[in-house]
């Protein structure tokens, strides 16, 4: 499988340690920056391309993921999903990267370079990349609605429960 990486300066040494991980785990690995350490660099340069070639790779019928790391993995996950067709996830336990997959079919996981020991974070990764999404309806349904706001930014309709007032309850 095809993974891009991207992180800021505090994902950096994280990123270079999953490459190698990733590599000797027979992952072809596109590394998007940074490569040198800069403590004023932008998260949003790398993540972003990362999940661009996420989205890329997917346009094209390939199988790809995206693992992007920073020092909380917020403000990645952030840069991350505002890509079209891209729903990243902020994994901070092994069970939170599998329901990631499985429930929200995500396609980039966002990573805390300072939140976790690096065999934590490196479990959290290989749980995101070999967890199948369950393709259950309900889970289809929801991506599906998310997937077309993001095409045509129209809401969902509210569903009969939503409609009804307290009093109605």
């Amino acid at each position: 499988m095809r993974v891009h990486l991207g992180s800021d300066h505090a994902g950096l040494e994280l990123k270079d340690h999953l490459m190698a991980w990733l590599v000797d785990h027979e992952h072809e690995v596109v590394d998007h920056g940074p490569f040198v350490h800069d403590p004023l660099d932008d998260y949003p340069v790398f993540c972003l391309r990362a999940a661009e070639g996420v989205a890329q790779d997917r346009a094209e019928g390939l199988d790809s993921l995206g693992v992007v790391i920073g020092g909380s993995g917020n403000g990645e996950q952030i840069a991350a999903n505002k890509v079209t067709g891209i729903r990243c996830a902020l994994a901070w336990s092994e069970e939170t990267a599998s329901l990631a997959r499985e429930h929200n079919d995500a396609n980039v996981v966002s990573v805390g370079g300072r939140m976790h020991p690096v065999e934590d974070m490196t479990r959290f990764v290989e749980v995101f990349l070999t967890t199948p999404f369950s393709g259950d309806e309900r889970h289809v349904r929801r991506i599906g609605q998310l997937s077309t706001y993001d095409e045509t930014r129209e809401l969902p309709p509210l569903p009969e429960s939503a409609l009804r007032g307290p009093a109605d309850a």
